[in-house]
This record gives structure tokens, C-alpha cells and sequence, in this order.
């Protein structure tokens, strides 16, 4: 156990932002009394140097509530994960932002090997029109920008990331995500744990697999998940400016498995394929 400073880590909570029946709000600090063990006692969260797909270990993202928090005093590490003495809810994080996040972790220690990268950490990546980058192994990433630009990331944590027109990208195994931007753009993530979300204009996301998160925003932007996965959406003026959001869990409230839909006025409508 250790006094490291304060660090910004990431913490799930229930629908009703409690966590082992301790009641925590956004912007109050909190100090646990007694001794500081990880998995015991103290205040659980997954540290910035893990990857942030972790939490949905803990809490699933179906029905969960995820905020950035920052941790101090007496700090003891364990399974990637931290309890600390100290904690402050800093702000919420969404779904989309949680994908983001994996992308980017992922991005940050890959090492480029080129359009197809096969070793551990391995970038791929592919620029202009039809490029396609591929990247397999342990935390492999794959980044595709320009016209119909794919990137495929598969292997545990895996990233994909694409951007521009029709730009698509598939991240498969445990704690994939993907994420694409731009008009057309759609987003895949197949397995436990996995976030797929996508921006822009028509962007498409599904998720499937345990735990699974999908989050659209953008003008027509739609959503897809499997059973028990956790659908976001967001309905914008051709603008951009946004009119209205919407939440919902696959299997509840009418919400049907492997079905399309997008937000209007607030509420998930389905959608043909």
C-alpha cells in the first residue's frame, strides 16, 4: 500500500449511483475510515493505466452509471483494478466516451507495423481511398481513414478506429471497441465486454456478446445490440445541434435482440435494417 498522489481512475455504480450499498454523488469527496484493502475495503476503480473497458467487469453497462473519478491517500493495487482512501466524483462518462477511451489506450501503446500488423501491441493502420488495416494479437489496433475506409481488430482488447466517408470498424474478442466517425460510419463490437459507437451522419453501432454497449449520435444515427446489452442514442438536427436522447437495455421495455433503432422525440423507435 502506497500514497501515490492523486490519479484519475474510472468507477462504475448501479442505476441509483450506489456501489456496495454506499450512496456517492458527482462533485462530493469522499474518505474511507479504517485500512485501505483491495477488495475489501476503501474505494474501488479502475486507475487510468488500465485498460477502461475493465469496469464493465464490475458493473455491466446495461443498466449502470460509469464517472470519471480521482483517487488519493493510501492506495493498494490489485487485478488491475485500485482501493484508495480517497475519492472525488469529478463528472459522468458516457458509454461513447468509455469506447473512445479503450480506442485510445489501445492506440497509445501500439507500435506501427504497417497495413496488416500480426504481433502483440501491433498498429495497423491505412490511409486514403478503399484502404483496409487489420491487426490481430493481444491488443492489437487498426485505424482506417478516407473513402470506405475498414479497419478489423481482433484478439483480446482489440481496437478499431475508422473515419471518413463510409468508414467501418470491427473490433472482436474480450474488451473490444470500435469506433467510427464520419457520414456512414458504423461500428462493431463482438464479444464480452464490448463498446462500439459511432458519429456522424447515418452512423451505425452494434454490439453483441456479454456486456455489450452501443451508442450512435449524429442526424439518423442508429443502434443494435444483443440481449442484456446497453443501446444509447442520440437525435440531432441536420446541424448538429441535439434535439433529444435516449437509453435502453435489449430484452426491456420492449426493446427486441438484434433489432435497429434510433432516437426520435426522445424514445427508441425501431428502424428497418
Amino acid at each position: 500500500m502506497t500514497n501515490e498522489g492523486r490519479k484519475t481512475a474510472i468507477k462504475g455504480f448501479d442505476a441509483n449511483m450506489q456501489c456496495r450499498g454506499f450512496q456517492f454523488e458527482v462533485g462530493q469527496t469522499y474518505r474511507h475510515n479504517g485500512p485501505v484493502k483491495a477488495c475489501c475495503s476503501g474505494f474501488h476503480a479502475i486507475p487510468e493505466d488500465q485498460h477502461p473497458l475493465a469496469v464493465f467487469g464490475y458493473y455491466a453497462p446495461a443498466g449502470s452509471r460509469f464517472c470519471v473519478v480521482e483517487v488519493d491517500g493510501q492506495i493498494e493495487r490489485t487485478e488491475g483494478k485500485i482501493a484508495a482512501e480517497i475519492l472525488k466524483v469529478t463528472r459522468d462518462i458516457s458509454l461513447g466516451e468509455l469506447a473512445n477511451e479503450a480506442v485510445k489506450f489501445v492506440m497509445d501503446r501500439a507500435k506501427l507495423e504497417g497495413p496488416i500488423a500480426v504481433n502483440e501491441n501491433g498498429l495497423a493502420t491505412a490511409s486514403g481511398t478503399q484502404g483496409a488495416a487489420t491487426a490481430s494479437g493481444t491488443r492489437g489496433a487498426a485505424t482506417a481513414s478516407g473513402t470506405r475506409g475498414a479497419a478489423t481488430a481482433s484478439g483480446t482488447r482489440g481496437a478499431a478506429t475508422a473515419s471518413g466517408y463510409q468508414g467501418a470498424a470491427t473490433a472482436s474478442g474480450y474488451q473490444g471497441a470500435a469506433t467510427a466517425s464520419g457520414w456512414m460510419g458504423a461500428a462493431t463490437a463482438s464479444g464480452d465486454q464490448g463498446a462500439a459507437t459511432a458519429s456522424g451522419t447515418r452512423g451505425a453501432a452494434t454490439a453483441s456478446g456479454t456486456r455489450g454497449a452501443a451508442t450512435a449520435s449524429g442526424w439518423m444515427g442508429k443502434v443494435i445490440g444483443a440481449d442484456g446489452s446497453a443501446l444509447f442514442a442520440v437525435e440531432r438536427e441536420a446541424s448538429g445541434n441535439i434535439i433529444s436522447v435516449a437509453c435502453a437495455i435489449v430484452g426491456k421495455d420492449g426493446i427486441k435482440a438484434d433489432t435497429w433503432y434510433r432516437c426520435e422525440g426522445g424514445k427508441m423507435v425501431e428502424v428497418p435494417a
